[in-house]
């Protein structure tokens, strides 16, 4: 008997689904896929499934279930997202999104294989490129002014709706939510704000001026639209994103993944107005059974008398703003938050604002096909923090988020076409 392992496409976007078949087994015939990727730090990552053939000798993903393995059921992709660090606590991150894609490995053995994998010999292996830049289009790092980051450009002349990606409390500069989005037709900046070359090493305070800078270099860039700005952030930056929508008009479409509604531990200051920050309480921290931390529980409410100052002026928002929230968030309260933004919104009147909730997904909402970062190492934490999520109902979360924030930049970025 012949086997044959076909995944297609083989070189693709980290975004597109696979299509991942068998032809040629016995029929009935059970058998073990396994997916692995070293990331560029050379942290290896990997999957298991067990499937079994059909009467003529078939197992085609799309639509035949797993049986074990790392997960049960029917999920065409569900190697991709059920990749789990060998080293424990280890996020998976793309560091260099223009020069190589990770690389998968697929692996079929002709048995079911509980014990090591490693030492058993596939039947069949083939690898899959999964990239963050697509054909013809460019990065420029930015160094203007005191701003700090990289610009992704699709091809063509344009003009491109233009984006501002905004990460949180790792610090640094992360590319790969920019690029990847880039190669959906938007124009954006991965903006750095603390811990990276001449920024400060620790984020003390939350200068807005800085973000306004950002904002109007994209806005002067000739390849960008004039109509305004997007901005889609996550933690710590949605708070930030959050804060542009409210403070800077030329932000007219912002998605918060998972943030506050308040300022918290660093003051926020614009011009003249500083924001005090909430307080939160190190004492409240939670030990998780994995070893983590579980720190939702050391905010305090935003609604509480004490608090009502540190709350952002969200009514004073003028553009559109989109609230992801996965319900299973271990890090922070974002529903809550989510919820009080969005009564808050109502309350004067204004429907501008809109919530996403999603069962079952955790903090770290990703661009589809990304595994579930459960818990991980985080600067300026002496332990992983969690972050949350159930792996399957966490990866549905991000197919239908990454489509529904492009489908919200698209309707709200692009100039207003004439009503017929």
């Amino acid at each position: 008997l012949m086997f044959q392992l076909t995944a297609t496409p083989a070189s693709a976007l980290a975004d597109e689904p696979v299509h991942i078949r068998v032809t040629g087994l016995p029929p009935f015939q059970m058998v073990t896929f396994k997916a692995s990727l070293k990331d560029e730090k050379g942290n290896l990552f990997h999957s298991k499934a067990f499937y079994r053939a059909n009467e003529t000798g078939k197992v085609d993903l799309e639509q035949d279930p797993a049986f074990g393995g790392d997960y049960v059921g029917v999920h065409p992709m569900g190697l991709f997202w059920s990749l789990k660090p060998e080293r424990a606590f280890q996020r998976l991150l793309k560091q260099d999104v223009m020069a190589s894609p990770f690389l998968v490995t697929l692996d079929l053995y002709d048995s079911v294989c509980f014990q090591d994998l490693a030492t058993a010999q596939p039947t069949a292996s083939q690898t899959l490129q999964r990239w963050f830049s697509g054909p013809g289009m460019q990065r420029m790092q930015i160094r203007e002014g005191r701003v700090r980051g990289a610009l992704f450009l699709p091809p063509g002349e344009g003009p491109f709706p233009g984006v501002i990606d905004l990460f949180g409390g790792i610090g640094g500069l992360v590319e790969f939510r920019a690029s990847l989005l880039s190669a959906h037709g938007f124009a954006v900046l991965a903006l750095a704000y603390f811990a990276y070359e001449d920024l400060p090493k620790q984020l003390q305070e939350v200068e807005l001026e800085y973000f306004e800078e950002a904002v109007n270099l994209l806005l002067a860039h000739p390849k960008i639209q004039k109509s305004g700005i997007g901005v889609i952030s996550v933690c710590k930056g949605a708070e930030i994103g959050l804060a542009m929508a409210c403070y800077l008009k030329q932000v007219v479409a912002t998605v918060c993944i998972n943030g506050f509604n308040a300022i918290f531990t660093v003051p926020l200051r614009y011009k003249d107005l500083v924001v005090k920050p909430i307080h939160s309480f190190k004492e409240h921290i939670q030990i998780h059974v994995s070893g983590a931390v579980r720190i939702c529980h050391c905010m305090e409410d935003p609604r509480d008398e004490l608090n009502r100052q540190s709350v952002l002026p969200v009514e004073k928002a003028q553009g559109r703003i989109l609230f992801i929230v996965g319900e299973n968030d271990e890090c922070l309260n974002s529903r809550v938050y989510a919820e009080q933004a969005v009564d808050q919104l109502q309350s004067h009147g204004k429907s501008s604002g809109r919530m996403l909730m999603y069962p079952g997904a955790g903090h770290l909402i990703e661009p589809p096909y990304a595994p579930l970062c459960y818990a991980s190492w985080s600067p300026g934490f002496s332990r992983p923090i969690l972050w949350g999520g159930d792996p399957a109902a966490h990866a549905a979360a991000q197919e239908h988020a990454w489509e529904e924030i492009q489908k919200f930049f698209r309707q709200y970025l692009s100039p207003t076409r004439s009503k017929l």
